[in-house]
């Protein structure tokens, strides 16, 4: 499957309905991908867009990595699977994303749908406004992180 590259705003109706970036629906296409899953980000106040497959092997390499006769483990596993939702998009490309995730993610009509990798990000633009490096901290991270040691 191809990776999800770019960004792109859109904006959701009243009832949560937002149109997929024509760009990513494409991919999505390509792949074959029919379903999507929705599920709040373990770390960030957004939403994260994972095709079917790509959820799939998630849950696979999670299931490998946690022992399921552990209980801790297991409620790790169980919170991760719970809180995801299966979606699809209609004829128009559009998905509906329930209340609840709306609100988790702080997002009312402005959202910017993210690449990243093999998922899709969903933001409140504002929220993703303030968690993006300023340039300068971009640069020195890139050198920190990614320059010859």
């Amino acid at each position: 499957m191809e990776r999800f590259i770019g960004n792109i705003d859109a904006k959701a109706d009243v009832k949560g309905r937002v149109f997929v970036p024509a760009i990513f629906r494409k991919v999505l296409q390509t792949a074959g991908e029919t379903h999507l899953v929705l599920r709040k980000d373990v770390f960030q106040d957004c939403l994260v867009l994972y095709p079917a497959s790509i959820w799939n092997n998630e849950l696979s390499e999670l299931r490998t990595k946690l022992n399921k006769w552990d209980e801790e483990e297991q409620q790790v596993f169980r919170q991760f699977s719970i809180e995801a939702e299966i979606l699809e998009m209609d004829t128009n490309g559009r998905i509906l994303i329930p209340k609840k995730y709306m609100q988790l993610a702080k997002i009312t009509t402005d959202v910017r749908f993210v690449g990243l990798d093999y998922t899709i990000e969903i933001w409140n633009k504002e929220s993703l406004e303030k968690v993006t490096l300023a340039p300068a901290t971009f640069k020195e991270n890139v050198k920190k992180y990614l320059g010859s040691k």
